[in-house]
Formats: structure tokens, sequence, C-alpha cells
């Protein structure tokens, strides 16, 4: 399309000549809005500087509550970047006075190192998964074992991620879950079996692992454990030399490796001295604390009733007194009782009861130990411990 300017003749495309008159018409032909006029001349780019500006990190001018880098320690401290890096992983390369200037100021503005480029570069995850089983009767079991792991990693970079197991049998579909998605750099089970699915899948797997609780595997694997047979044999010795003749025990569930320990460390005591004694079948460690009441409630009426009475969790000691109680029997004076203590709270409750304790936070800290030895290569072997028994002797 050609325009006649004077003597020239204009060649513009037909856009050009669109937006030329669009932009001269004062009101919107399509819409009717009333256009603003753009004023002629160059225009000035003005900057809104805000009244409380916010202080930066040095090398984050323009960023709004920048993450902080490594870079930005770089150049906080005057190092170059892979100085940096090395000094937050206490490389021996790098001078202690280094390193100790960067982890101060990392810890100043709060450096935290990408977990997913950490990933990438080390194939570590830096997470310890741990698979409780969140059982009623023994109190405060699962916090006390997450109190000593954490004070066990508190030092070190590893985060720790709980899968509750509320299956009655080993969670095997937990640890595939784990390892097919290399969501961990090691785990930690609870409450194992002799010959636990679990505990065969994680040493033909090589992830590092530690469990609470034996197995009857020849291959040898990290473990902390509590001596349930020493505490078995302890508390019926206990009751028999208070002159109790018919001892009953509760026992965990027959799936469970400790279920061999404490029956055998029983049966001990019960032969050696020739006492009677009485094992129920309808309940077990896992029943439910009215089951167990309601169990204890109907013995008590019946004849031939045993004097002495081994709990291995302070739930069914409370389960058990009550049930005597309901039928006007008195603890110390009609039957004793020794019973398993983890969380010091039974003996304000009931301070005629024997206590063996048993320290699960400092299992919790042991176990957390074994794995990071066993992440960094310690033999299995070496690392297995067997808690003894506590006695706690009420006064006279």
């Amino acid at each position: 399309m050609c325009i006649c300017a004077g003597a020239k003749v204009l060649s513009w495309p037909v856009h050009m000549i669109y937006n030329v008159f669009i932009s001269t018409l004062p009101v919107c032909p399509f819409t009717g809005n009333v256009r603003r006029q753009r004023p002629m001349g160059p225009t000035r780019k003005t900057t809104r500087v805000s009244d409380k500006s916010e202080p930066q990190l040095p090398g984050t001018a323009g960023q709004k509550s920048a993450k902080p880098t490594l870079r930005t320690i770089a150049v906080m401290t005057g190092l170059a970047v892979t100085t940096v890096s090395r000094a937050l992983s206490d490389a021996p390369q790098i001078s202690a006075k280094t390193r100790k200037l960067v982890q101060e100021v990392a810890a100043e503005i709060g450096y935290l190192p990408d977990r997913a480029a950490q990933r990438l570069k080390t194939g570590r995850t830096n997470v310890i998964s741990v698979l409780l089983d969140p059982h009623e009767e023994i109190l405060d079991f699962a916090t006390s074992l997450m109190h000593g792991l954490a004070r066990a990693l508190q030092p070190t970079p590893y985060h720790i991620i709980v899968t509750p197991n509320f299956l009655d049998g080993a969670n095997v579909e937990a640890v595939n879950y784990i390892l097919r998605n290399r969501m961990a750099d090691g785990l930690i089970l609870s409450r194992t079996e002799p010959f636990d699915p679990r505990v065969r899948l994680l040493l033909e797997s090589g992830l590092p692992f530690v469990t609470h609780g034996r197995t009857e595997f020849s291959t040898p694997h990290p473990h902390v454990d509590y001596d349930n047979f020493a505490f078995a044999m302890e508390a019926g010795n206990r009751l028999i030399a208070k002159g109790r003749r018919k001892l009953m025990i509760l026992l965990p569930p027959k799936r469970l490796t400790f279920f061999q320990h404490m029956l055998y460390g029983f049966m001990t005591a019960v032969r050696e001295s020739g006492v009677e004694y009485e094992i129920p079948d309808e309940i077990d460690l896992d029943s439910p604390v009215d089951k167990i009441h309601d169990f204890m409630r109907r013995r008590a009426t019946l004849p031939d009733l045993p004097d002495g009475f081994i709990c291995p969790g302070e739930v069914s000691a409370l389960a058990t007194i009550t049930g005597m109680t309901d039928n006007g029997l008195t603890l110390g004076r009609e039957y004793d009782m020794v019973a398993k203590q983890t969380s010091r709270l039974l003996g304000h409750i009931q301070p005629k009861i024997d206590f063996i304790y048993e320290d699960l936070s400092a299992a919790g800290e042991q176990m957390g130990k074994f794995l990071l030895a066993r992440i960094d290569g310690a033999p299995p072997g070496s690392l297995q411990d067997l808690q003894p028994p506590q006695f706690s002797i009420p006064d006279a």
C-alpha cells in the first residue's frame, strides 16, 4: 500500500498503518474504552524504593529472601566455592581455621545443603529410615528409642524418617519400598522374628541396617537387644526368694524372637527351684489392656491362683493389679509382682512392685552409633550389643 506525502511516496506495510490509525483514536473502536494517550518523546524509567528495605546478604542484591548457597558463603568469606564446599565437608586438606570460619558463617546465615544436589553428587540421601511397631504395651517405646537415636545422629547431616508398622507381621513391603526408591542410607528395625523376612531382604540388598532385637540367621548383622532371658530368670528368682510358690508370666507373641528368650529364662528359674508355674494362652504382651484385665479378673476367681506374677511391660502390670484388686486381692500380701519398666512411671504409682529397668533411650543411641559405623564400612559382627537388666528393689 502506498501513501503520497508531498513529492515522496512512502511504502508501509498494512499492519503498521493499522497501528498508527488505532493509536490516534481516543476511544477503542472494539471495546469503547477511553484510551490513555502515551506522551511523545523518550520515557524515563523510575524505580520504586521501599520505605522498609530488607537487609540482603552479600552477593544477593535484587533477590528477596534468597536462600543462602555455597556462593553466598564464598562471597562473605572471600574464599573459593570449592574451598567452602570442602570446608563444610570437614575435608582434611582444608585448615582447621578455615573450616571453623566457613562453618560459623554457614550457621549464622542458616545455610542448608541442597539434599537433591547432594544425592546426585554423592549417591547418598542423608536420611535414616526407622521402621517402628507402635504398640501400646510398652510406655514411651517409640519416643525413648527416637530420643536416643536423635542424640547419636545430632552431630551428623542425617535426617530421620519414621515409618510405622501397623501390621501383625513383619512389614516387608515397607522395606521393599525404601529399597526400590533408594529413600535412605540406612534402616533401623524393631521387634524382630527368628527368621525375619525384612532382615533377609536387607542382607541380600546390602543396605546398612541395625535391628532392635536378634534373629537366628547364620549371617551376622548389627543389632542391639535387651537380655530378656536374664530378665525372666531374675524376675522368677526374685519372686521365689520372697516365698512365692506358683508363678505366672505374660509372654510376648510367639512369632517374636524375644518370646523364646523370655520363655527359656522363666523355665530355667522355675525348674531349678521346683515351684509350680502357669503360662496363659488367651493373652500375650500385645493383647489390649482391657482383655488382660478381664482375664486376670476371671482368673482370680478360680482355684489354684498364682501368687507371683511377671509382667514384661508396665501396661500389663497395671491391668494385672486392677484385675486382682477387683477380687479383693492386695499386692504385697496375697501376691507379689516383678515388672519390666521403661518409663520409670509405674514406680511412682505402685511402689510395691519390683522393677527391672530397660533403657530404651540408650538402646536407640547405640543403634544410631552402630548404623553410622556400618555405613562407614565397619564389619557387622562387631556391631552387636546385649543390654543387661537393671534391678530396682523397692524400700521395705
